[in-house]
């Protein structure tokens, strides 16, 4: 595996880095690695509602950046004291890809003697506490696996930033948010640039530098992260919202518009991971069919949830918009 390097140490925006996994995926051979960082920016999920998990407010007044990233799983904050890391590889396998990532970094960090282990879902902890959150899509027929790891963050603004729904906080069962998360410097005396290195040369063999057409290429797909529609989402209003935490899935927030009792529209929002467009999906299956829970299990027959959407089978999704 190549880390993957930049001809200058210009400082860029998150939705750089973002269009940069897109570039690579699309354009480099073989699996691929680079460690980044960026100024203070929250990064909500493909599948959220932005100004249902951002305090726009707090970002604006403290200058902090607002991205969406096309991948699922949950909002974070990211700022200087945080080390991204981006992972690129030929295995769509879902579970490879993550095992493949998740593997590296844990053990790169118990070689620190740091007691991190993955939480089995998108995390990875130290003494039940959250250091890092992973989440990942799919571009060209490859894997992109991308995560943050909180070494020295700014906790005061992740926390004020950030506005986790009700569902979530008391599904987890903690009145703080502090009480879950932990930053890495706490285990370790390594200054966060050795840290880079050091990870860079633990799970990397050799590296690739980018050129300036590479350059041209990526800060063309950023502008696609900068389009306020992407950003902000469609909100229109619908008739039947329903929101649960469900086990080994997350936070899934279903709207269905229903006229005459037939589905028109469906759309979900949460911090679930899915594959592909899943507003679409569903709504070319549901629509028309009417809202009675008979006529949508015939609907979703021959349909498997878990294949949109990560760990969720079908009576879970048909119990959570058809009960009260």
């Amino acid at each position: 595996m190549k880390n993957i390097v930049l001809p200058d140490k210009k400082e860029r925006s998150l939705a750089f880095y973002l269009a940069m996994e897109e570039y690579i995926a699309r354009v480099v051979d073989g699996d691929s690695f680079f460690v980044w960082r960026v100024s203070p920016t929250v990064i909500i999920g493909r599948n959220q509602d932005l100004e249902a998990e951002v305090n726009l407010d707090y970002c604006a007044a403290h200058g902090i950046e607002m991205y969406r990233r096309k991948s699922g799983g949950g909002c974070v904050y990211a700022d200087m004291g945080n080390v991204m890391f981006s992972y690129i590889t030929c295995d769509y396998n879902v579970s490879n890809a993550y095992g493949k990532y998740v593997d590296k970094v844990v053990t790169a960090l118990n070689a620190l003697n740091v007691n991190a282990v993955s939480n089995g879902r998108n995390d990875i902890v130290i003494d039940g506490r959250k250091i890092s959150g992973n989440a990942f899509y799919h571009v060209n027929g490859k894997s992109v696996v991308h995560g943050t790891m909180l070494y020295d963050t700014d906790m005061e603004n992740m926390i004020n930033a950030i506005t986790p729904s009700s569902v979530k906080l008391s599904s987890n069962g903690v009145e703080s948010v502090r009480s879950r998360i932990t930053t890495l410097n706490k285990y370790m005396d390594m200054p966060q640039d050795d840290f880079k290195k050091y990870v860079k040369e633990r799970v990397c063999e050799g590296e690739f530098m980018l050129d300036n057409s590479a350059i041209k290429v990526i800060e063309e797909i950023e502008e696609s992260y900068y389009n306020e529609k992407f950003l902000y989402g469609k909100n229109p209003r619908y008739s039947i919202e329903k929101e649960a935490h469900i086990e080994g899935v997350g936070l899934l927030c279903v709207k269905i518009k229903v006229n005459r009792g037939v589905i028109k529209d469906i759309c979900f929002s949460g911090d679930f991971f899915s594959s592909g467009d899943i507003c679409k999906t569903l709504t070319d299956i549901l629509k028309d069919v009417p809202f009675t829970e008979e006529c949508i299990r015939d609907a979703l027959a021959g349909i498997n949830m878990s294949n949109l959407i990560m760990n969720l089978n079908n009576e879970q999704f048909i119990n959570l918009i058809i009960k009260e």
